[in-house]
């Protein structure tokens, strides 16, 4: 089973949010995050037989957009 999460920064925590599942947890680093994803799923899925995967989808700005001037 694959679990395809989206994170996103809310502007103090980083969050998930699985697209087929009701889960949800946060961090305040990335690190943090990770961890707590992987809790989070293993708990949501204790009672499943199937081995279950995260994969995890983010849209990070690497750089900012340029800003037009007129002069």
């Amino acid at each position: 089973m694959l679990v395809k999460i989206e994170i996103y920064f809310d502007g103090e925590y980083w969050c998930p949010r699985a697209f087929e599942y009701d889960i949800f947890t946060q961090g305040k680093t990335l690190d943090e995050l990770i961890a707590n994803i992987k809790e989070a799923v293993e708990l949501h899925f204790q009672d499943s037989k199937e081995p279950v995967e995260a994969l995890i989808i983010s849209e990070l700005r690497v750089i900012e957009p340029a800003k037009a001037t007129c002069g």
